[in-house]
């Protein structure tokens, strides 16, 4: 558990990476901030390409970012947006989540309203394909 001095930071990264979105065609700003089991912080955002799909999206982007520098072990994401309601990953981007967290890895999902809503990643993404079910 982190507390709200780390949670704090976190949100604040995240919102830091609505301004480096690149979103051109949508006009629809994502920012993420993941915590390494280390307690180092990496954020992301979206990233379009007029290919759409060649996006990535912020989240994916904050853990490609960690999984680069040699982390693979994560313990505190939040998302964020301009959305009316706390906005919460894609499909793709819970997938990519789950192949280094914790079923239980705290998720927070905001908004710039200030909403909050706090959930994991296995409530995220149940029966989340693994590493383990390619075993034969």
């Amino acid at each position: 558990m982190i507390d709200n001095a780390m949670k704090d930071k976190l949100i604040e990264a995240a919102t830091d990476m609505l301004k480096q979105a690149y979103v051109p065609y949508s006009e629809f700003p994502v920012g993420a901030a993941l915590l390494t089991s280390d307690g180092q912080i990496y954020s992301g955002c979206n990233i379009e390409n007029s290919s759409y799909g060649l996006s990535n999206c912020a989240e994916r982007t904050a853990v490609f970012k960690a999984v680069a520098d040699g982390h693979h072990q994560f313990s505190y994401l939040v998302v964020t947006g301009t959305t009316n309601q706390p906005i919460a990953p894609c499909g793709a981007c819970r997938q990519v989540i789950s192949e280094f967290a914790p079923a239980d890895l705290p998720v927070l999902l905001t908004n710039q309203k200030g909403q909050m809503h706090k959930t994991t990643i296995s409530d995220l993404l149940p029966g989340a394909f693994k590493s383990a079910d390619m075993d034969i």
